[in-house]
């Protein structure tokens, strides 16, 4: 593995790592009963995300092209399935510490609602007490949760498996659509394009079709109509279709770049 290749797997990892805490939020959230402070410090983690991402597109596409004009391309597929790997490895990582960062989320939340600064709530994070209470508080998954799953969930199967199908969608869209360019090279910027497309109907299913379920689920669990274990479970449900979506995003790598290829040369 070159360094280009770690670069872009860190900053692919760190992506969907942040994409599955955001689950530990909404729990912080129902559990301080402070859901739009959670979300608003979620939202400073979302925009290292974004930065992130913002740095992942030009190291994809400068890779494709460096095989292009080297004519040594043979190794981009192997490479691009350990770019999906380490999607997967972050979202299995990222599920293990909902437990522990839902805590952490709550302890920030309560200190927020004191200081009312991110920047003074950083360095208390930092300091030594707060590394402390970090120590103190990382806890793995219990594995009764994972015995209850069998009980009642809020969300139908169908619920899940669309959140299956979007993850692999988001994880593959972008990926898929260079990898495409390489495969067509005269029609690679519009290509790359047609990421935006897969991308948008990916989130098109989370925010018209799983998203609101959620939420409403999430305002249910407040005003006690549903109660907190349910939720929970409901939670590690989507979680575990997450990881699910990022592995079926391995099987449809291939077909999906094909599929980019024939749209590419028909638009």
């Amino acid at each position: 593995m070159d360094v280009q290749l770690a670069v872009i797997c860190l900053l692919t990892f760190g992506i969907n790592l942040i994409g599955a805490l955001a689950y530990a939020a909404r729990i912080a959230g129902v559990r301080t009963r402070k859901i739009a402070i959670s979300f608003a410090l979620f939202n400073v983690l979302v925009l290292l995300s974004r930065l992130s991402n913002s740095f992942l597109g030009p190291f994809l596409a400068k890779r494709i092209e460096s095989a292009l004009a080297t004519g040594a391309g043979d190794h981009l597929l192997a490479d691009f399935r350990m770019i999906l790997f380490s999607a997967t490895a972050a979202t299995v990582l990222g599920t293990l510490l909902i437990p522990t960062v839902q805590r952490w989320f709550c302890s920030a939340i309560n200190d927020f609602q004191d200081h009312r600064s991110i920047p003074k709530l950083v360095m208390h994070a930092f300091a030594k007490g707060g590394l402390g209470y970090l120590r103190r508080t990382s806890t793995a998954p219990k594995v009764a949760h994972i015995a209850q799953l069998r009980k009642p969930r809020g969300v139908s199967r169908s619920v899940i498996a669309l959140n299956v199908l979007a993850q692999a969608l988001l994880t593959v869209g972008v990926v898929a659509s260079l990898y495409a360019g390489y495969l067509f090279p005269d029609y690679r910027v519009t290509a790359s394009q047609l990421s935006a497309v897969v991308n948008g109907f990916a989130t098109i299913l989370l925010f018209i079709l799983i998203d609101p379920q959620l939420s409403v689920m999430t305002d249910d669990v407040i005003s006690g109509q549903v109660s907190e274990p349910m939720f929970r479970r409901t939670i590690v449900w989507l979680s575990l279709s997450r990881v699910a979506g990022t592995l079926l995003a391995q099987l449809l790598f291939l077909p999906a770049a094909w599929l980019v290829v024939y749209v590419a040369g028909i638009v």
